[in-house]
């Protein structure tokens, strides 16, 4: 078992918490003027990434009418997450973080802007999108466990927890707003405009990162090179549960949860009968509970994994209902709700693996919390994908809801064993309390 400063928040410490050791209020970590330059550039590449977000997928379906296609080019962006992913947590333990992630900011840019030139030209296919997805996703590989590891550095050990949910409540504001001016890009001028601003929205966080004070940082040190580093790290995680099975679940909701680009497009076209506009409303909706969802994880300062696993159960349980909502209204209404929960899990378990690990393994074991969450879509994109052109958008949804539902169970049963837990069930609710052997322990 870890000393350091994961071994805090090992069950074995402190059962399924791990908390902040420094007050917390919902902005605590703005105050911090580096971290405000970093919360400033990301909302503004954040809202151009989500403009290309609803831009591609929609390019893609106009282009072949496939929900599969859709789900190819999801998989091939974080395919390379799911193949290097380990190593760019070994490169992000290795090298200064600054100065990465102004050359991953950069070539991201870069990567909006020649797929906006291939589409204001006339001459975009569906393969330079599939190219421009599996680019950025060779990148994304860096500057993910870069990018959260970095946050550490920025605010201290004392604000992560509220650093990490200020950076969900910062990417979902910009999915308020991106997907809106997605919408109104493409109906009037084309989806070419979408892929150029977000190129050009790269400058903020590049200048953000420039302007930081060095010496108001926190920096961990950098890890030599050295043999079995990327050994070293699966062994660690391989030997705390604390770790492995919130990563375990992410995992799953990741793979099987979080495929809405799929469905939604699916609902918008053979279900509802929408347009990009509709498309763009849907998402804005998912965004709206996420930011809720944010700021709320925000606010409570803390990450419990009980709270993990009771998100993660009523995500999947909103998904089976909302694939089954007989209209539209109420299906959209219930996207709010799914945004809430799905963001929750998502806040919960990063702030929680961040917090339990040591400062010189984070970036490896981050690296590995993103392969999972995200390097999962590889495989399930394309299956999902498949199941909803083949059975309908409502079967798609319900799969990933069934899939999702047994994995959050099972691995609740899972923890709640590491932490020597039962299931209660009173007139005061459903939870998990420790078991009457552990309570005689601790009072002898």
């Amino acid at each position: 078992m870890s000393t350091g400063t994961g071994a805090d928040s090992a069950p074995g410490h402190t059962s399924t918490t791990t908390r902040t050791a420094g007050k917390n209020t919902m902005f605590s970590s703005l105050k911090i003027r580096n971290y405000r330059l970093f919360a400033t550039g990301q909302v503004v590449s954040n809202t151009g990434t989500w403009m290309q977000r609803i831009a591609q997928d929609w390019l893609v379906l106009s282009l072949t009418g496939s929900a599969s296609a859709v789900g190819i080019t999801i998989a091939l962006q974080f395919l390379p997450m799911l193949m290097f992913g380990l190593y760019g947590g070994v490169l992000a333990d290795r090298l200064p973080k600054r100065p990465l992630l102004i050359v991953t900011q950069s070539a991201m840019g870069l990567t909006g802007i020649a797929l906006a030139a291939l589409t204001l030209a006339g001459h975009v296919q569906v393969w330079h999108v599939y190219l421009a997805a599996f680019a950025l996703g060779l990148v994304t590989v860096v500057d993910n466990p870069a990018r959260q590891t970095f946050v550490s550095e920025m605010v201290g050990k004392d604000q992560v927890a509220n650093a990490v949910s200020l950076n969900s409540a910062n990417f979902q504001s910009a999915r308020l707003v991106g997907p809106a001016i997605a919408g109104v890009l493409i109906t009037a001028v084309g989806s070419g405009w979408a892929f150029l601003l977000n190129g050009l929205s790269f400058a903020a966080p590049i200048a953000g990162l420039l302007m930081m004070r060095t010496a108001e940082l926190h920096p961990v040190e950098v890890q030599p090179r050295a043999k079995g580093q990327l050994r070293e790290g699966l062994r660690y995680v391989a030997g705390r549960p604390d770790l492995i099975w919130p990563i375990v679940l992410v995992g799953f909701i990741g793979t099987f949860g979080f495929n809405f680009p799929i469905w939604l497009s699916a609902y918008v076209s053979t279900v509802f009968h929408g347009d990009a506009g509709t498309y763009g409303l849907f998402n804005t909706l998912i965004a709206a509970g996420s930011l809720v969802g944010a700021l709320l994880a925000a606010r409570r300062g803390l990450s419990r994994l009980r709270l993990l696993v009771a998100a993660a159960v009523l995500f999947s349980g909103l998904l089976l209902v909302t694939a089954f909502a007989p209209g539209f209204w109420l299906f959209a209404a219930l996207l709010v709700p799914l945004g809430i929960f799905g963001l929750t899990v998502n806040v919960t378990a990063n702030s929680s693996v961040q917090m339990a690990t040591d400062p010189e393994m984070r970036g490896r074991v981050m690296a590995l919390f993103m392969m999972v969450f995200t390097g999962g879509t590889p495989l399930g994109a394309p299956l999902v994908g498949w199941i909803t052109d083949t059975y309908g958008a409502r079967i798609g949804m319900a799969a990933g809801g069934v899939v999702s539902l047994v994995a959050s169970v099972a691995i609740g049963v899972a923890l709640a064993r590491v932490g020597n837990l039962r299931l209660r069930v009173d007139r005061r609710g459903v939870a998990f309390v420790p078991s009457p052997r552990r309570e005689l322990v601790t009072a002898a």
